[in-house]
């Protein structure tokens, strides 16, 4: 009888946690399906107003921002609420302008509607959407569309990272005299910043085969995601909403995250580095060296 009974529970116990976890999953499929289209009606606005006149303001002395930046992200976070009003949300040019940026379990969509802002105004194809979920802090789902090339990356936490629905894989290179190195100047432009900057550079590229910079943090992860390059990283980047997407990319392409330092990565830290595995350690060590 006894037996019958604990059968009994444990079958239903097995029914429910079967159930929840089915659901879960197709959670996180409509969370990134949500995102998809948000990306994609986000990127029409981005590719229509690449190709005309922009009406620029200032931030900074070279940080910019245009009417698309704010049009796009009014336009994502609209699209986000109607499917997930209970959700949190950080967006570089509402939310963060106006001071409001602090990170909590609840699950939090993290949006920069224009990476490479600099790079649309000039008209340079590397510019993108970033749309990132976080739950617990931890990046979860992932969405960079940049809409000039055409090229989506997606990621789930678990589920592998995809370039158009190809699934993708960071690099094997295990050296660091043969790996691409890519990075930001950022904008901050006073002397003790720059020189620093200028004097990582310079000591970095005595140990690699040559470095990039190409204006987004977000397309540069996924650089490191799809193996274009093999090594990232930037100091001092705007917020969250730059690497919140890039980052689960990343990790769900098989290459790792961190503080250049070698401390653990810190998503509210303006502060992050990233390679294959192969080269984690060398690469740290020369960034400290440079430091």
């Amino acid at each position: 009888m006894y037996m019958q009974m604990y059968l009994a529970i444990y079958a239903t116990l097995m029914s429910f946690n079967c159930a929840t976890n089915l659901q879960s999953t197709d959670s996180f499929n409509e969370f990134l399906a949500v995102a998809v289209d948000a990306a994609k009606k986000a990127g029409e606005v981005i590719r229509k107003g690449f190709y005309q006149t922009k009406h620029v303001e200032h931030k900074g002395s070279v940080d910019l921002v245009t009417e698309t930046d704010k049009a796009c992200e009014d336009l994502i976070f609209n699209h986000l609420k109607q499917h997930f009003p209970s959700h949190k949300f950080i967006g570089e040019e509402t939310t963060a302008a106006n001071g409001v940026t602090q990170l909590t379990d609840e699950p939090t969509w993290i949006v920069d509607p224009l990476d490479g802002t600099t790079n649309f105004v000039h008209g340079f194809p590397f510019v993108c959407v970033s749309i990132g979920l976080t739950i617990r802090k931890v990046p979860t789902v992932g969405v960079v569309y940049n809409p000039i090339m055409d090229e989506l990356f997606t990621a789930i936490d678990g589920k592998g990272a995809f370039l158009n629905g190809s699934p993708i894989k960071v690099s094997s290179q295990s050296e660091l005299l043969t790996s691409l190195l890519a990075t930001e100047a950022g904008t901050t432009r006073d002397k003790a910043t720059l020189d620093a900057t200028t004097n990582r550079i310079n000591s970095l590229l005595y140990k690699v085969r040559s470095i990039r910079m190409g204006g987004s943090c977000a397309l540069g992860l996924c650089g490191i995601a799809c193996g274009r390059i093999d090594l990232f990283y930037e100091l001092g980047f705007g917020g969250p909403w730059d690497v919140a997407a890039g980052a689960v990319i990343v990790k769900e392409a098989g290459g790792v995250i961190f503080d250049p330092s070698g401390n653990a990565f810190d998503i509210t830290a303006q502060r992050i580095a990233a390679s294959n595995p192969l080269v984690k350690d060398a690469f740290i060590e020369a960034l400290q060296q440079s430091a």
